[in-house]
């Protein structure tokens, strides 16, 4: 393959922010157009929570899921006349698949839109049942963090686990309650810079999720799906996926695995990638990639369109 490619990078949770959106909206017919659809196809008004929130209400993982598909759809929509070279890959960060295979045609929106809804359903009854959260783990090592999620969760009889690698120096971890906070403090006793509780109402990315997964697994092989135009790269198989059977196990697989997202970066950057453009609110993975490696360009929406998102 080639050099100086191009791959479009989708934010997942954590990229929310109230406002997200709007200036889109504002500015681009079919960026409006998109968030009225989303708001008819889900009967209550979508757009509005991110638009203008409330913080928390944006925050929970049912609204959260569907309301970063639409904006970084919207933001893919008002990006196509401006990406000027073929584009090689897609990528997106957990949720941001969903968005990555709207991209390449893979997922038509509603689809995909239901979907998120359903999937942000899922987890949050599964949290309800077994209630935790995530937290960054800043300035350690991935063995030990392991290490030392292993050691709570023996302390506790609970669960915690490694849930995102996102970049040298930053990974996330996933658990219930109790082991989390266990952990948290284990970690900065290890030598941990900082210890982060995020603002995701969900254990993601952990056995929590076993219930969602099975469910959302069923929901999965009910919708169509098909042969993408670009590969999409998969968080946990860090690898290119164009047949539909094997992104769908690849999806629901996804809601109990890490997200190996420093390596799925890597892996494009070693088939010759050279920009990447992050499409949605937010600069989230771009700030990554910088860290991942610094010698690629990294894009932001908002950079490539000067203007906000």
């Amino acid at each position: 393959m080639g050099q100086n490619l191009l791959a479009l990078q989708f934010p997942g949770q954590g990229s929310q922010a109230v406002g997200m959106g709007k200036a889109l909206a504002t500015t681009s017919p079919a960026a409006a157009r998109l968030f009225a659809q989303a708001d008819e196809i889900l009967g209550f008004p979508l757009s509005r929570i991110c638009f203008e929130g409330p913080q928390d209400a944006l925050d929970d993982t049912i609204n959260t899921q569907p309301a970063l598909l639409v904006t970084s759809v919207a933001a893919f929509y008002a990006l196509q006349e401006r990406l000027d070279q073929p584009l090689a890959f897609v990528a997106g960060h957990s949720l941001g698949e969903f968005s990555a295979l709207v991209a390449c045609g893979a997922l038509p929106f509603e689809v995909a839109l239901r979907l998120v809804r359903e999937r942000g359903r899922l987890m949050k009854e599964a949290a309800g049942q077994q209630p935790g959260g995530m937290a960054a783990v800043l300035g350690l090592d991935t063995e030990t963090i392991e290490a030392t999620c292993a050691q709570a969760a023996a302390t506790t009889g609970g669960v915690l686990v490694v849930a995102n690698d996102n970049c040298p120096g930053q990974t996330v971890i996933s658990g219930d309650e109790q082991t989390l906070a266990v952990g948290m403090r284990e970690l900065l006793a290890a030598g941990a810079r900082r210890v982060v509780r995020l603002a995701v109402s969900i254990p993601a990315h952990s056995p929590l999720m076993a219930a969602a997964a099975d469910a959302f697994r069923r929901a999965l092989h009910a919708v169509p799906l098909n042969r993408p135009t670009v590969p999409l790269v998969s968080n946990s198989t860090t690898a290119p996926l164009d047949d539909p059977q094997t992104i769908r196990e690849a999806l629901a697989r996804q809601l109990t695995a890490p997200v190996r997202w420093s390596q799925s970066v890597r892996w494009m950057i070693a088939q010759g990638v050279r920009r990447f453009v992050e499409v949605g609110p937010n600069s989230v993975l771009t700030g990554l990639l910088k860290r991942i490696d610094g010698s690629v360009e990294a894009l932001s929406t908002a950079q490539v369109l000067g203007s906000e998102v």
